[in-house]
């Protein structure tokens, strides 16, 4: 592949000049332009932006490590950073950490090597402190999708026990006194957060915790949905609803109930959480408590560049966090026909 000597020599010019047409146009003629894009046209030469970024010290990427890049909750908050680091000039590398703390370290690392010029991070696990490994080489970060309590860095995400207190007083407003909650690993904090929010609905109810079936999954995945739906119908009595930690599973545990000619919402009544576009689109529609991914996306992203403007102590973390509230949508899963 041609270099930047080549084109030099090409174009009758030195190195330098080469360098000032691609990075500071304003130096040079528009005749000297010409001649260089006219060699670098001719052979086929194209910049190494990894060795620009060697030489200025810093990237133009943004790196966005999330738990489950197939979830289209993600797949919009994605879409949300990306807005912001456009505008910036900046691009978005996106990694997927499949719940795995081990992927998430190996990701973090990686980021840390490559310096990128910030990181946006979905932690796998509620408790430690897994961007640790960004502190030592000064990479800016924000935490999305889990409010820190901590000194340490930003963070933006949304009231989960609220959605879980918005699922459980819909479903017992409804009437129904045994509701199972289905849900991956309780590592995960908004899997937690959310059957706190279910359960302080149930008490407010004047009920017991016992009124809550717990059924865990695996993942947060239409298969596991679907493992812990065949779990949900083999119970005795069967609850007569289900929140799921997630449309996803909202999803998979509507397949077997259809499989096993249980009417929905009749005999079971089903909430998700997330509110993706397949939520509306199910046969059935999904209840679903709508999660503004979208927006933690989005102001995740302008946090990380007010931080890359302004590193160090200068900057003032919002460790309490923004924390955007969520929305009960009420579809056809949960709500019988007149």
């Amino acid at each position: 592949m041609a270099g930047i000597k080549e084109v030099a020599q090409q174009a009758g010019v030195s190195v330098g000049t080469v360098s000032n047409v691609l990075n500071r146009p304003e130096r040079v003629s528009t005749e000297i332009q010409a001649r260089v894009h006219a060699a670098i046209a001719s052979l086929g030469y194209v910049r190494s932006e990894s060795a620009r970024q060697l030489r200025a010290g810093r990237s133009r990427m943004l790196g966005l490590l999330v738990m489950d890049t197939g979830n289209p909750f993600f797949a919009s908050l994605a879409r949300g950073t990306e807005e912001v680091a456009a505008r910036a000039g900046l691009g978005v590398m996106v990694c997927n950490s499949a719940e795995s703390a081990t992927a998430e370290q190996s990701y973090l690392s990686l980021f840390a090597e490559q310096r990128l010029r910030g990181v946006l991070l979905a932690p796998v696990a509620a408790d430690g402190m897994p961007w640790q490994a960004l502190r030592r080489p000064n990479i800016p970060f924000v935490v999305v999708d889990r409010a820190v309590d901590t000194q340490e860095a930003c963070s933006v995400a949304a009231d989960d026990v609220l959605g879980g207190m918005l699922a459980g007083r819909h479903l017992l407003g409804a009437g129904h006194r045994r509701i199972a909650y289905v849900h991956g690993p309780d590592r995960l904090q908004q899997v937690q957060d959310r059957r706190t929010g279910l359960l302080r609905a149930v008490r407010e109810a004047g009920m017991g915790a016992d009124a809550v079936i717990d059924i865990p999954a695996e993942k947060l995945d239409v298969r596991a949905g679907r493992d812990a739906g065949a779990r949900l119908m083999g119970l005795s009595p069967r609850p007569t609803a289900v929140f799921c930690a997630n449309d996803l599973l909202a999803l998979g545990v509507m397949q077997t109930a259809f499989d096993a000619q249980i009417r929905i919402p009749d005999d079971l009544a089903v909430v998700g959480y997330d509110d993706i576009e397949f939520a509306e689109a199910c046969l059935i529609p999904l209840t679903s408590v709508r999660h503004p991914s979208g927006e933690i996306g989005r102001l995740a992203a302008e946090l990380l560049l007010k931080e890359i403007e302004l590193p160090g102590p200068e900057h003032g973390h919002q460790h309490t966090g923004i924390v955007l509230q969520p929305e009960l949508v009420v579809r056809r899963s949960s709500t019988p026909r007149p």
